[in-house]
Formats: C-alpha cells, structure tokens, sequence
C-alpha cells in the first residue's frame, strides 16, 4: 500500500488521525505508524461509553515489532469499537484509514478539532524527525 494522508482527516504528532462529522470522531493510526509498527497482530480497545480525554491512550495495538499505545486526538466518549479490526487486527496494515478504523467515538470538546494537524503539516513534521 502506497504512503497517503488523506486532506478530510485531522492528525497529531502521535501518529493518530480522527474523521470528523458533525458531534462524532473515528480515529485510527496512520500509514506512517503501521509502517513503522509492522505486521499488527493485536489491538486492545476500549470499552463502548469510555471517556477519552485528547492526549490520553484509549489502546494499544501490537506488532511483530512493539506495543504501543493509541493516543486520542480529541475527547470524548466511545460509541463503537471495529470488531472487525478486534478479530483481524491486519486490517490496520491493509486499510488504516478504511476498514482498519479503530473506534468512533462522540466529541465532548468541538474546539479541540481546530488543533488537530492538517494533512501537509503532519507530513511536514514526519520528515523532520
């Protein structure tokens, strides 16, 4: 799968995104954390009414490679967790903003969205490090 960031997501320095419509979220990791991970061969969710506070870990994924925390980038409440990524956690590698979505999640403070990191500057700061 080709390297993309798609310009409709918001994104933070973790290496997390979030899709916002209106009062809910999905977030997920993006192309470049399940490149550096790996193969992921399991994710740890949340449970459905956890509250996420922006910044906080809501998860964890795990790779061949590593474990790693799932960093929010907005707060909330969770909806839903993907029991489809739940059963079949390589869906994060094959699709991570597709199928490999990891949670949706109600937004309790719409004016984090504003700081979320757009598309060009996330990837502006991937290539600094």
């Amino acid at each position: 799968m080709a390297e993309s960031y798609p310009e409709e997501l918001g994104y933070i320095r973790e290496h997390d995104w979030a899709r916002v419509a209106g009062e809910e979220a999905t977030l997920g990791i993006t192309w470049h954390a399940q490149d550096t991970l790996g193969e992921v061969v399991h994710f740890e969710p949340p449970s459905v009414g956890d509250g996420i506070a922006a910044g906080g870990v809501y998860g964890e994924v795990e790779s061949v490679k590593a474990v790693s925390d799932l960093i929010s980038p907005l707060s909330g409440e969770v909806l839903e967790v993907n029991a489809a990524v739940v059963d079949a956690p390589e869906l994060i590698n094959e699709s991570p903003y597709g199928d490999g979505w990891l949670i949706k999640m109600r937004v309790t403070e719409p004016g984090e969205v504003d700081q979320l990191l757009d598309a060009a500057a996330y990837q502006a700061w991937i290539a600094e490090q």
